[in-house]
């Protein structure tokens, strides 16, 4: 059974957020969120001024620092980010506003290689 945790409207941390089960915050989120393995969903209204890492990151709501992600990072039409996203795959929807860096290129190398 896949356990999510869930941080309401009314909810405000500061600190390090460390997780081993997938989150949902509507609230706000001062300081780092560690989820590693694991998904964070950012709903409409909710707000990180955080750095940022898990396996999936799909945010709705808003965002200031550092989002990585080991699988994908989505950002949905709701959602304005200002800070650096890394992630093997980053998908931006109509209406996003993010300010700062994209970066996809940590992509795994397959093994294959260039014929001479």
């Amino acid at each position: 059974m896949d356990v999510i945790a869930r941080l309401g409207s009314t909810i405000q941390i500061k600190g390090e957020v460390t997780s081993r089960e997938a989150l949902v915050i509507a609230g706000k989120v001062e300081g780092t969120i560690n989820l590693e393995g694991h998904a964070l969903t950012l709903e409409p209204g909710g707000r990180l001024d955080a750095n940022i890492i898990a396996q999936t990151i799909v945010i709705a709501g808003t965002v200031k620092g550092s989002l990585t992600a080991e699988a994908r990072i989505v950002v949905e039409e709701t959602a304005s980010i200002e800070g650096a996203l890394s992630a093997p795959a980053i998908s931006l929807a109509e209406g996003a506003t993010v300010s700062g860096k994209i970066d996809t290129g940590d992509r795994k190398k397959s093994g294959l290689s260039l014929a001479s």
